[in-house]
């Protein structure tokens, strides 16, 4: 358990200002709801307001504007990345393999390793891999030949980088993510699928995080490239050749297929598919579950499925929602029709 800390020293490592009791001590951060006597929360959003009327938290941090609160505050500019910088101090260590090389990991004589490497237990390392300074390798992760892995990466269990794949420095990949599997490439002959080789590679550029249970092709020819950082969540593919430019957000569940390319800081919400050969242009929004089957121009906001631009996309949804009530008055209107022809008739 964390020995605590007043909120005077807590203001001191976001830069903010405290209202109300500075002596109060803090030995864990929680959500509105869930905090207690000894928590900080936060408060990003006003529809928490209420809940925040409620809670027992002993302080919170919200913003400079901020009304007052029923308990001490802390004020800050920007709440989220003060809670950011308050999680980093109270978060528990991380378990991570000892420096140097597991007796049960199998390092080639021909592979390179930097200092302070720290190779876990049933790590394999390939021949001719160079791997950078203070690179972590957790239980069980695969490097195949050929592969360069800059400085400060982390490779958490079961990851696999394949042969020929390049990591720059400072990225993080989850457990589980594959890195440079082969692409998806079949040619149907006589009656068969048959396999089109994939002799391409992967790089992965400085500061990029993949989530776990992802994977990422190489190319058939060529590179499949991530950008400096990009962050991408659980359960993403990324197929062959795609190039992904630096910056973006790619959430989980996100299919991209071949060949296709996302400019600068563009955003893919969660389940979103994208066709092959499309391009994405910079700083566009893509919706959760949005299909993305043409080229998008830069920093446009699309949603739907097919996707078009959200407004649109909006107005047609208030449209659908209005077919009940319109199919009640064209059935009126149709009666009504009837009843004039009749009396039409009869005349």
């Amino acid at each position: 358990m964390s020995k605590g800390y007043t909120l005077v020293e807590i203001a001191k490592w976001v830069g903010g200002a405290v209202r109300g009791e500075a002596g109060t001590r803090i030995t864990g951060v929680s959500g509105v709801a869930e905090a207690g006597p000894s928590h900080i929360t936060w408060l990003a959003h006003e529809k928490y307001i209420p809940q925040l009327k409620t809670s027992k938290a002993g302080a919170v941090v919200v913003s400079e504007q901020f009304g007052e609160t029923p308990m001490p505050a802390i004020l800050v500019a920007d709440p989220m990345l003060a809670v950011a910088v308050i999680l980093e101090r109270f978060a528990p260590p991380i378990p991570r393999p000892k420096v140097g090389v597991h007796p049960s990991a199998q390092v080639a004589r021909t592979a390179g390793l930097g200092k302070e490497v720290a190779v876990g237990p049933n790590v394999v390392v390939g021949d001719g891999t160079r791997i950078g300074d203070r690179v972590v390798l957790h239980a069980n992760v695969f490097v195949g030949n050929d592969v360069k892995i800059g400085d400060d990466c982390e490779l958490w269990p079961g990851v696999v980088i394949r042969e020929r794949c390049i990591l720059g420095n400072r990225v993080a990949i989850h457990p589980n993510t594959t890195i440079g599997s082969d692409g998806y490439g079949y040619q149907f002959v006589e009656g068969k699928h048959r396999k089109i080789p994939q002799i391409g590679s992967v790089e992965i550029a400085d500061d990029v995080e993949i989530g776990a249970n992802c994977a990422v092709d190489r190319a058939k020819f060529g590179i499949t490239r991530i950008g400096e950082g990009t962050k991408i969540d659980n359960l993403v593919q990324v197929a062959h050749n795609v190039q992904i430019g630096p910056h973006c957000l790619i959430v989980a569940q996100c299919g991209i297929a071949g060949s296709t390319q996302l400019g600068t800081g563009v955003v893919l919400g969660g389940q979103v598919g994208v066709r092959d050969h499309v391009r994405i242009n910079d700083g566009v929004r893509a919706a959760a579950l949005s299909g993305i089957s043409k080229d998008i121009p830069a920093g446009a906001k699309i949603n739907g499925n097919p996707a078009v631009d959200n407004q649109q996309f909006l107005r047609e949804k208030a449209l659908i929602r209005q077919l009940p009530r319109m199919a009640e008055q064209i059935k009126a209107l149709m009666k009504r029709v009837e009843q004039l022809e009749a009396t039409a008739d009869d005349s």
